[in-house]
């Protein structure tokens, strides 16, 4: 499998697009896209990352409108403004981003890493990841490795939900609290897990629709159950902690159910307030409200902000060094057809020689003998690919792929030129080993050029 070649990607994610669209896009799942794309006429190499905030893929082929072809039926019913088509560079620097954290809903956050590397793995599994996608991917997730272990953009926090949970526990005093949590909708959703999470075993969850409590209740490692709003402030009496998310037009609890309650906090997470505001009289309980817990996740949000410059700065540095590196990759390329087209070259040249030689002496070679004809063939090789092999990685760092695609045409593998190669202007032949001195002129093949026979095999 070539070591170069044309990255083109497509995404739907959460910054363009809808819940649904990010759906609809690509295949049923990461590996089915890669077996798909993997398929498709002229691509060498596929990746698929598919996530419930991004539907994205990458593949490598030998021309970028060949790449875009190939997405074609990638989202065939999401609006067109909703997806977002990369080149080559724009692919390499949004996967290093996409693992830095950079592009999630939730800046910095770890999950995602995670999933790279399991797209990673699946893209392997259908064969799809060559030497072009296995540098890009490989790069990317140790980029995001560099950013979560130099910067803090994955340290704080950034939901209210956590937040609320964080600031509980903080100022609970007691060895297993009970937490009582109303609402069952997103924000509650996330202060059930981050409860569960910071090891509260003993949960109600309370929602209007019971199912709904009971199915959230079942999703966490923790002892939790479900009731009834109307059962809100019978839980409330021996709640330690109570959170409440709804969107209730009114205060879902008052100040009753905390007066012998003891010692309990309270976080309102709703807007309208949950928590009537005599609650925050009594002597025994703390609230906490959108307010306090807002800073709290702002203070986060600046800290992560400032910590993605810092992962910008490493992706840019990375990035530089993966264009260097795909360069070298496509010189050496070029390189290696050429002295491959050469040595076949100087492999059949050398045997006529040879065989030239003793049909003349009647008799066969020494071993001596065939290393000085070999040595010699050898040298020329190395003397005339030397100037062009200089001339093609001066051309991969100054991105002269005119110069790189030319050459390789000229020495493609499959090339089986009969002419010596042109002597290059400017080459000493005194250079040449001292082996071949004192070489009778008549003892080489025609094809060696006239100045090496007149300028160093002479006798004279």
């Amino acid at each position: 499998m070539r070591a170069t070649g044309v990255v083109t990607g497509i995404t739907v994610s959460h910054s363009s697009a809808s819940v649904d669209d990010v759906a609809r896009a690509g295949a049923d799942d990461q590996r089915a896209e890669v077996a798909e794309l993997i398929a498709k006429p002229y691509v060498s190499e596929a990746f698929a990352l598919h996530t419930c905030n991004r539907t994205e893929a990458f593949v490598v082929t030998d021309d970028a409108a060949v790449g875009r072809a190939a997405f074609e039926t990638f989202a065939p019913h999401v609006d067109e403004d909703s997806i977002r088509h990369l080149d080559h560079e724009e692919s390499l620097e949004h996967l290093m981003r996409v693992a830095a954290g950079l592009e999630s809903l939730v800046l910095g956050e770890d999950q995602i890493l995670g999933q790279v590397r399991t797209a990673y793995e699946d893209a392997r599994g259908e064969d799809g990841v060559g030497p072009m996608l296995e540098d890009a991917v490989t790069k990317a997730i140790r980029v995001g490795e560099r950013v979560r272990t130099e910067t803090e953009i994955n340290e704080g926090i950034v939901s209210l939900g956590s937040a609320a949970a964080t600031v509980a526990i903080d100022d609970l005093d007691v060895d297993d609290p009970t937490a009582l949590v109303i609402g069952a909708g997103e924000m509650g959703t996330t202060a059930v897990k981050a409860l569960a999470d910071r090891g509260i075993d003993d949960m109600v969850v309370a929602n209007r629709t019971v199912p709904h409590a009971e199915h959230l209740a079942n999703e966490v490692d923790a002892d939790a159950g479900a009731v009834p709003l109307q059962g809100v402030d019978t839980v409330a009496r021996r709640a330690d902690l109570v959170v409440s998310t709804t969107a209730s037009e009114e205060p879902v609890i008052g100040p009753e159910p905390f007066k012998q309650g003891g010692k309990t906090v309270v976080v309102d997470l709703a807007q309208p307030r949950d928590v009537d505001p005599a609650v925050a009289d009594l002597d025994d309980v703390t609230v906490y409200d959108l307010d306090t817990l807002t800073s709290v996740t702002e203070q986060t949000r600046r800290q992560r902000r400032a910590a993605a410059e810092e992962a910008k700065r490493i992706i840019a540095a990375e990035f530089d060094r993966l264009l260097d590196q795909y360069k070298r990759k496509r010189a050496d390329e070029v390189i290696a057809a050429m002295y491959e087209s050469a040595d076949r070259v100087k492999s059949q040249e050398v045997s006529t020689a040879i065989t030239q030689l003793e049909a003349e002496t009647d008799g066969e070679l020494t071993a001596g003998e065939r290393e000085v004809v070999e040595s010699m063939a050898d040298a020329l090789v190395n003397k005339l690919l030397a100037p062009p092999t200089k001339s093609l990685r001066e051309a991969a760092g100054e991105d002269d792929w005119t110069t790189i695609n030319t050459a390789l045409q000229l020495f493609d593998p499959e090339f089986d030129g009969e002419a010596y190669p042109p002597f290059p202007d400017g080459f000493d032949p005194s250079e040449l080993p001292d082996a071949l001195e004192g070489i009778s002129p008549d003892e080489l093949p025609d094809e060696v050029p006239d100045e090496i026979v007149e300028s160093v095999l002479s006798d004279d």
